[in-house]
């Protein structure tokens, strides 16, 4: 009797103790933040003063790292505008929800009605939304961004090429600016993109301080046709591009002095990042990768591996380094922990990231694996610190880089439509060839260049990554290898 009414008071103890614990910690939980997320177009690993960029001034990014979290290891989903934001809207990899690649004037799907998309989590509490930039997710009026949780638009549907002044393709429709669902414009300044939609941001800021508000602001630039504000023309010591990262810099800054101004700080998430590497045909007017391989449009670390930083005042720790394997599909859990918000039932592949956003600097992502797609293709995963190359076609710069807004091989190409798809008519419009890599293994801690293949002395590693492919596979597809995938949803289709 006496061992068993020892055991129920240890129990109870037990209880009394967790139930101070969660007490405590619903007591010290910080009251549910705005967002602002920032998203830059085309941006390199190496654009950032922080990310160790020399000849481009980013003070304010530099700020926003020093008082908060870089995220050294963070993946978007495709490299690939499109892709990479539909993931970041969704938690999904691209394929699930069927929007690989990027969008044009002549696309009839986008984004399904099903899909819940992270500003309409936030409505759920309460949070007003907007969109300041770039959506690409679908221009088809049932795809519009007022559709799908967003109470205010202004921007664009697609990329700013996507109009008369891309460089090859003659052929476009002018780019149209959109003021929630209406066309206000046909091919504006592009010069004034960076202010105008700035001076959104803030007006929305300052017309709901008294209440939460999710503000993303995918900025139109550095994406080709790259232009610069009269007061930021010759500025940076990286000619026009430099000049146009420093004027996106000094926007950022803008909105966050404005948080400052309206004392709302410390109680606002900041994220930025970039949607893919950098567009590196374009010679001048395309960004760094810094020590990474390749960029754009493909499967290497140059162009799926972007600059993120996180930044919560007495939240996420100032002036820390995580070098944790995250990805942009992990930001729509992560805030749903942080709001308190319902995840959908549709499944996601995304993790939370807040034990390590708020834990300690020992703290383990969550995440422990990840696959890279372009398009259906599966081309690579890792785990840890080691990366698989499938064997796979890629595409890399044809010749030396192009100048001044042009291609490389600019003078051989003949003017192309916006339909030729598949590697061939990506290459034909933007001045790359098509490379191949076979089965390759890098150790990406030593070697985040993946320029020594490792795949000979590791047999065993390789075995566990092409198990974790075939995981991949069943679940995604890989057309690769003739697999279509039992977890793929259907896309948005133009009723």
């Amino acid at each position: 009797m006496r061992r068993v009414l020892g055991l129920m008071v240890c129990a109870l103890l037990s209880a009394m103790t967790c139930w101070r614990s969660d007490l405590l910690w619903a007591a010290e939980r910080p009251e549910r933040p705005n967002v602002v997320l920032f998203l830059t177009d085309d941006q390199g690993y190496g654009d950032l003063g922080c990310f160790g960029a020399t000849d481009i001034r980013t003070p304010h990014l530099d700020q926003l790292a020093r008082e908060g979290t870089r995220l050294t290891s963070f993946y978007v989903s495709q490299a690939v505008c499109t892709a990479s934001r539909a993931a970041l809207m969704t938690g999904c990899y691209a394929n699930r929800v069927g929007l690989q690649g990027a969008l044009n004037h002549q696309s009839n799907v986008g984004i399904h009605e099903h899909e819940l998309l992270l500003p309409e989590l936030c409505q759920q509490k309460g949070y007003a939304t907007a969109i300041f930039g770039k959506w690409h997710l679908g221009h088809r009026p049932q795809f519009s961004p007022l559709r799908h949780g967003f109470e205010e638009f202004f921007g664009i549907p697609y990329s700013n090429d996507n109009g008369k002044l891309h460089p090859v393709v003659k052929t476009i429709p002018p780019l149209p600016l959109i003021d929630g669902e209406r066309t206000i414009e046909a091919e504006p300044d592009q010069s004034q993109f960076c202010r105008r939609l700035t001076d959104h941001a803030i007006d929305f800021i300052q017309r709901h301080r008294a209440q939460p508000f999710f503000l993303y602001v995918p900025h139109v630039m550095p994406h080709v046709p790259i232009f610069a504000s009269q007061s930021f023309q010759g500025r940076s010591a990286r000619g026009l591009y430099g000049d146009v990262v420093e004027e996106v810099d000094h926007s950022i800054g803008r909105v966050i002095e404005t948080l400052d101004r309206l004392q709302l700080r410390e109680r606002t998430l900041i994220l930025f990042a970039s949607d893919n590497g950098p567009f590196l045909s374009y010679g001048n007017h395309a960004g760094s990768a810094g020590k990474l391989r390749e960029g754009k449009l493909t499967t290497f670390e140059g162009g799926m591996r972007v600059p993120c930083i996180m930044n919560w005042p007495g939240q996420i720790p100032a002036g820390r380094t995580c070098d944790e394997m995250a990805a942009s599909l992990d930001v729509l859990p992560t805030i749903a922990e942080l709001l308190g918000a319902k995840l959908s039932s549709n499944r996601i592949d995304g993790v939370s990231l807040v034990p390590l956003l708020l834990g300690p600097a020992s703290t383990k992502s969550p995440r422990e694996s990840y696959y890279f797609y372009a398009g259906e293709e599966l081309q690579a995963v890792r785990r840890g610190k080691w990366k698989l190359h499938l064997p796979h076609d890629y595409l890399t710069v044809n010749g030396p880089p192009g100048l001044n807004g042009k291609p490389a091989n600019f003078a051989n190409m003949q003017p192309k439509s916006m339909d030729q798809s598949g590697l061939a008519g990506i290459a034909s419009r933007h001045g790359y060839r098509v490379a191949r890599i076979e089965l390759s293994l890098f150790d990406l801690y030593s070697d985040v260049s993946e320029s020594r293949n490792v795949a000979r002395e590791h047999p065993d590693v390789i075995a566990q990554l092409q198990a974790l492919a075939e995981q991949a596979r069943t679940d995604l597809g890989d057309t690769l290898t003739n697999r279509k995938g039992v977890g793929l949803r259907a896309v948005g289709q133009v009723e």
